[in-house]
């Protein structure tokens, strides 16, 4: 059983503003509706609109979490569908001829949306943001906004994560529906549909793309320094340009230098922002590989970020806890966060560029059920498959590998412009793993300005940059290099465990060693990388990930508690030990 367990923001959350950021930073426009806060909910055995609601929901908080008011779990099978009374403010509209968008940041699985009962846009993919045209569907006064959603969780071979029915150990609760911001916004017939940008610190210029609609004018592009113009270019709808940018600012975790930049199109006017930097692998003068920023070695000392919250769920209960996740981790001496298993709000990338916070971002995992011989025995044994097996990886569904591969192209357009974006990790621990190798190729291919683990853990297939380790049960060694040229990571390790009274969610404990006192514990995490971490650094190790940045149900291995409320060690001594991990 999961017990509530609040967070200092959920504890003061305004349940009728909560989120109300603007949500997407390298896409903003003055023109904004939130459309977050209270709705009403039904949950049904048929895919029926029931003629009433069972009652309110907050948005965006899954129905499963504290927040959300709700507190009731969707089963596969059942639908969940959300109501509320849309109205356009006054001069929202200017022009007849601009278009009114709704957008969702994301919605856990598939869900349909009607406006005044007309169907405006369907989306399967728990993780991905989409909108839809709503303009032909609305009427002047009140509109009736509904959206039906269904979720299998882990009945069907869907992206899920690390949610399962049966929740337990590093498995968590199933949360479903609507678990981003809601909003909309105006724009001109005409309007710029996203960006790419790509920094080429080489050259001295961003390349830019402005994606619009058919037939747009050309835009304007302008880099800005504070409020200073650096460069300008013209830009024709969907070729790139390339704007130049002199005597670039570097962008390093030391330094977070972010550029303005603004595109007109006709009537349309978006502001963005860039960061000069550039990752990749090479040799350092000793002829070692490592992982380069900037064109220089650069050591990555990360930590395992789940994302998840203990009032919330996949939903931070405001946009400073977002902050502190990332704010504390920084003044601890990490320098990288692995976004483990989950894609976060477009927010928590922008404050990861803006705070200086490397981030290595995993896919999400699907597939069938995960054969314990694949995704644990590697854990305590030499053990290494082919994923050609696909039965054996839970992937002998070729929809399901097709979607997959269609969300990780998504997901790598969707997040190209983040600035901290220094690694792709398409699988983890063979979960729902297959055609790594090939899929390393894919990833390197539809973004060449990053490096990419093909293979996290265990069953390395050869491919991508990286030579991936996870080890928890065994002291760590550094293996022999061979002909293997990759950059060596240890990519999974730590996990020391330690249950605080009063901040736990379940009253069991899983870690992979545990320690009964803050003490004994802060001893033991000086002496692990005193011992075996720091002294590989000198013989090839390139970057580090402890497990992990905070508690989450059963799993007490975090340095924070999952209620955000304590960090377990000394601030100083994690700093400290963070200082030994450096190039």
């Amino acid at each position: 059983m999961i017990r509530p367990l609040l967070t200092p923001w959920g504890e003061t959350l305004d349940p009728d503003r909560p989120l109300p950021e603007y949500p997407r930073p390298q896409l903003v426009r003055d023109s904004y509706l939130n459309l977050n806060g209270r709705w009403q909910y039904a949950i049904t055995d048929s895919h029926q609109q029931p003629q009433g609601y069972d009652g309110e929901i907050i948005v965006p908080f899954s129905p499963e979490t504290p927040l959300s008011g709700v507190n009731r779990q969707l089963l596969p099978g059942q639908t969940l569908w959300y109501s509320r009374i849309l109205r356009l403010p006054d001069g929202f509209r200017p022009d007849p001829s601009a278009r009114v968008l709704l957008h969702f940041g994301a919605v856990d699985q598939t869900c349909e949306v009607f406006v005044n009962g007309t169907p405006v846009g369907m989306h399967t993919g728990g993780y991905l943001p989409f909108h839809c045209d709503i303009t032909g569907a609305l009427h002047d006064d009140d509109n009736t906004l509904v959206v039906a959603v269904r979720d299998d969780t882990d009945t069907a071979h869907h992206s899920r994560g690390k949610q399962r029915l049966r929740r337990g150990g590093i498995w968590y609760s199933p949360q479903s529906g609507i678990w981003q911001t809601v909003w909309a916004e105006c724009v001109p017939a005409r309007h710029v549909r996203r960006l790419r940008l790509t920094p080429l610190l080489d050259e001295g210029c961003v390349e830019v793309t402005v994606h619009a609609d058919p037939g747009a004018l050309d835009a304007t592009v302008t880099i800005l320094a504070g409020d200073d113009v650096v460069g300008v270019a013209q830009a024709p709808a969907g070729r790139p340009v390339r704007v130049p940018v002199p005597a670039a600012r570097r962008w390093s975790p030391e330094d977070p230098y972010l550029y303005g930049l603004v595109v007109d199109l006709g009537d349309d006017r978006v502001r963005s922002y860039v960061g000069m930097r550039s990752f990749g692998v090479g040799p350092a003068p000793d002829g070692t590989p490592r992982l380069l920023l900037n064109g220089a070695p650069y050591f990555h000392a990360g930590i395992l970020d789940q994302g998840y919250w203990s009032d919330g769920w996949y939903t931070a209960p405001s946009d400073e806890a977002l902050v502190h996740d990332i704010a504390t981790m920084k003044q601890l001496g990490f320098t990288m966060l692995r976004k483990h298993i989950k894609i976060e709000p477009a927010r928590w990338y922008y404050h990861c560029d803006r705070l200086g916070m490397l981030v290595w971002q995993d896919m999400v995992n699907g597939g069938g059920r995960y054969r314990p011989l694949v995704v644990t025995a590697p854990a305590v044994s030499p053990l290494r498959l082919t994923d050609r097996r696909r039965r054996w990886f839970a992937r002998d569904d070729d929809a399901g590998r097709e979607q997959f591969r269609a969300e990780l192209h998504d997901t790598v357009e969707q997040l190209r412009n983040v600035v901290s974006i220094a690694v792709w990790v398409p699988f983890n621990e063979g979960w729902g793993q297959f055609d790594a190798a090939a899929i390393a190729a894919e990833v390197a291919a539809l973004d060449p300005t990053r490096s990419v683990d093909h293979a996290s853990g265990w069953h390395d297939q050869g491919g991508g940059d990286l030579r991936s380790l996870h080890v928890y049960f065994r002291r760590f060694r550094v293996p022999r290099r061979g002909r293997d040229h990759r950059v060596l990571v240890l990519s999974e390790y730590g996990g020391y465990s330690l249950a605080v009274s009063g901040h736990t969610s379940t009253d069991r404990e899983f870690g992979y060693r545990r320690f009964r006192d803050a003490a004994s514990l802060g001893a033991a995490f000086r002496r692990l990388h005193a011992e075996q971490i720091a002294p590989a650094i000198a013989k090839g190790l390139s970057a580090t990930v402890y497990t992990q940045l905070s508690d989450v149900e059963d799993e007490v291995n975090g340095l924070l508690s999952y209620d955000r409320r304590l960090l377990k060690l000394p601030a100083e001594l994690v700093a400290e030990v963070n200082r030994q991990l450096r190039l």
